[in-house]
């Protein structure tokens, strides 16, 4: 089942950055950092299903399985916000981003408190697309998928231990993670972007 999970995850989020990456050419300067960050969340998502195929990779697993968590989905979840808003952050801004989501994972990790942060970024990465989506209304194709690549990602919310309720799902991230990757890029792909204009879909 981990095989499955991991071949399906890589299979998905790779196609989810060849289309985002085929689809940045005909946007403006603008939306591309935006672009970039997204396509670059779908990599790390499709190299964590791909260690996840080899053996004797665990640990390179688990560091881009983090990676993904507490870097690509904030990178997603920031880049459907921007495009929904029709917002324009330069690239030295999302360069920005980056490197703060990296100090405050480091200083999550050095406080102990790794565990809440994880679960605090992801509900805000689901909560953002799915109001992201929401300003799509009444548009219905990217309002349903992004909101329900919001309720997947909700759904692969990481419990911290010793807590009262368990994740009846945990050990099936990477599936969820799969299915919700053709989900998100077909938000940010239906999103108006910085032109307040519709932005034609890859095809």
């Amino acid at each position: 089942m981990e095989l499955l999970q991991s071949l399906l995850l890589t299979l998905a989020a790779a196609a989810s950055a060849i289309q985002i990456g085929r689809a940045r050419r005909r946007y403006g300067e603008t939306d591309q950092p935006a672009l970039f960050s997204a396509m670059l969340a779908f990599i790390l998502a499709a190299a964590s299903g791909a260690t996840g195929l080899g053996g004797g990779l665990a640990e390179a697993q688990q560091w881009l399985e983090r990676a993904t968590l507490l870097l690509g989905l904030p990178l997603l979840a920031l880049a459907a916000l921007t495009l929904a808003r029709r917002w324009v952050w330069s690239r030295p801004n999302w360069g920005r981003v980056v490197l703060g989501l990296c100090v405050f994972f480091e200083l999550a990790r050095q406080l102990g408190w790794s565990e809440p942060y994880a679960l605090g970024l992801l509900l805000a990465s689901a909560l953002l697309v799915i109001y992201a989506a929401v300003l799509q209304w009444p548009d219905r194709l990217p309002s349903g998928a992004g909101v329900a690549a919001g309720v997947l990602l909700l759904l692969m919310l990481p419990i911290p231990s010793g807590s009262a309720i368990d994740n009846p799902l945990a050990g099936a991230e990477p599936l969820l993670l799969a299915i919700a990757s053709p989900l998100l890029a077909l938000l940010l792909l239906r999103l108006p972007g910085s032109t307040g204009e519709q932005q034609p879909t890859a095809t």
